[in-house]
């Protein structure tokens, strides 16, 4: 049975790892989730190390909500930059889930796409493990998570 670790931080406005649950228990079975919650976004490299080390999960997925000003850019950068390490160091896929405030116009476009994300980030932590094959189908066709797809530059034959 594999195991898929979910963090999420209190820092966020949004319950970012409730839709991303939903998401997984309804893409399959053969898996468990083990949770935990930090209190921002810097502290998820080390949740996420913790998980791979104590838990043995196959996969971490890193659920995030940076605030709307420059230091919260960049204390995501230095977060995406320690889950990177993490993941290399663990050689083992960490899906970084990052929404910002700034994304969104009011509360309610903010949450709903925060609730989109989770679950989209989600789908594709659920292909990494059991289903590689849909990701390589997909590839260069423009897919966004949590906003309209861009599509391909050139239409697929």
């Amino acid at each position: 049975m594999r195991k898929i670790g979910i963090v999420d931080t209190t820092f966020a406005r949004v319950d970012l790892a409730t839709p991303a649950v939903r998401a997984l228990k309804g893409a399959g079975t053969g898996f468990t989730i083990v949770r935990r919650t930090v209190p921002g976004i810097k502290d998820l490299p080390v949740a996420c190390r913790r998980l791979f080390a104590e838990e043995h999960v196959d996969l971490c997925l890193a659920l995030g909500m940076p605030g709307r000003g420059e230091y919260d850019r960049t204390c995501a950068h230095e977060a995406s930059l320690g889950l990177l390490f993490t993941g290399v160091l663990e050689a083992r896929p960490i899906v970084e889930c990052f929404v910002f405030e700034g994304e969104a116009a009011t509360p309610a476009e903010l949450e709903a796409l925060a609730r989109r994300r989770a679950e989209e980030h989600a789908l594709n932590a659920y292909a990494l493990l059991f289903r590689p094959q849909d990701l390589a189908r997909r590839a260069g066709s423009g897919l966004r998570q949590g906003f309209p797809d861009a599509g391909p530059v050139r239409p697929r034959r």
